[in-house]
C-alpha cells in the first residue's frame, strides 16, 4: 500500500506517493488552500502512512481530519517534535531539516555531510560521520535577499534571479546581483573551505542554480526532504508489518 508524504514550506506546498524509498509524482500547490489541496490527493486513495511535514502549525482540527483519511498520520511540525527527538535530532529544528538529515543519514551512511538547502532561506547543516547533528546556520535565501535589498533600502530596484553574473558589477542592477549571487557563493565556499572532508549535499528550490556555479564535486538532491519523509514513513509501516 502506498504512502502520502506532504511537504508544506515557507511559500508552497510539495507531495509525492511513495512505496518505500521509490517516490512517485511529485505535486506542488502555492495558495490558501493546503488543506484542501491535500483532500483532493486523499481522494485518490486511503494511504497506509501519511507523513506531513509542515513550518505552520497543524491544528488539532486539521489532525483529527487528516487522521481519518489513513492508517497512521505522522506530523513533523513546532509541536510535534517527537520525530527528531526519536532521530537524536534538536528539536528546535524545522520540519524539513529534519527530514533532510534522516534522509542524509541514510543516503551517505559513514560519511560526514554538509548540507545546503536554497529556499525562502539558505540554512546549511552538519553531520558527522557517525550521523551526528554538528549544528548549523540560518541566513536568507537569494530571492529573499533580492526583496530586502528592495523593501528596506531606499531607491534600490527588486532585481531578479540573474542567469549570469559578473564577480563586480559595472551598474545599479548589476551591483546588486554580483552582491547576492556573490555573497551566497563565498558563503558556500566558505564553509566547504572550512569542511573539505564532508560531502556537500544541495537541496531546495535554488540548488541547480547555485549547483551549476560550483567547481567542487557536490550532490544535488531536490527532493531531499521528501525522501526524509518516505523513510519516516516507512519506518512506521515496517512497524505494522
Amino acid at each position: 500500500m502506498a504512502n502520502l508524504l506532504v511537504e508544506i514550506g515557507n511559500t508552497a506546498l510539495k507531495a509525492a506517493w511513495s512505496e518505500e524509498m521509490t517516490l512517485g509524482k511529485t505535486f506542488r500547490y502555492q495558495g490558501e488552500k493546503m488543506f484542501e489541496f491535500i483532500d483532493s490527493l486523499l481522494d485518490k486513495g486511503r494511504p497506509e502512512v501519511m507523513v506531513v511535514s509542515s513550518t505552520i502549525e497543524i491544528g488539532p482540527k486539521e489532525e483529527q481530519s487528516l487522521k481519518s483519511r489513513c492508517g497512521k498520520l505522522v506530523i513533523l511540525d513546532r509541536t510535534h517534535t517527537s520525530t527528531a527527538i526519536s532521530n537524536s535530532i534538536p528539536e528546535y529544528l524545522s520540519p524539513d531539516r529534519v527530514a533532510s538529515i534522516i534522509a542524509v543519514r541514510y543516503l551517505f551512511k559513514g560519511s560526514g555531510c554538509l548540507v545546503f538547502d536554497f529556499g525562502t532561506t539558505l540554512t546549511i547543516d552538519l553531520i558527522g560521520q557517525d550521523g551526528a547533528y554538528e549544528g548549523g546556520e540560518i541566513s536568507l535565501g537569494c530571492r529573499t535577499r533580492f526583496k530586502a535589498l528592495n523593501r528596506y533600502s531606499r531607491n534600490l530596484p527588486l532585481v531578479d534571479t540573474p542567469s549570469a553574473t559578473a564577480l563586480t558589477g559595472d551598474s545599479l542592477v548589476s551591483s546588486i546581483e554580483s552582491g547576492v549571487i556573490g555573497g551566497i557563493m563565498f558563503e558556500i565556499q566558505g564553509y566547504l573551505s572550512q569542511f573539505p572532508e564532508k560531502t556537500a549535499v544541495f537541496t531546495g528550490g535554488d540548488a541547480l542554480y547555485f549547483a551549476k556555479r560550483m567547481k567542487n564535486s557536490i550532490f544535488v538532491i531536490c527532493n531531499l526532504v521528501l525522501m526524509g519523509l518516505a523513510l519516516i514513513a516507512d519506518s512506521y509501516a515496517e512497524r505494522n508489518d
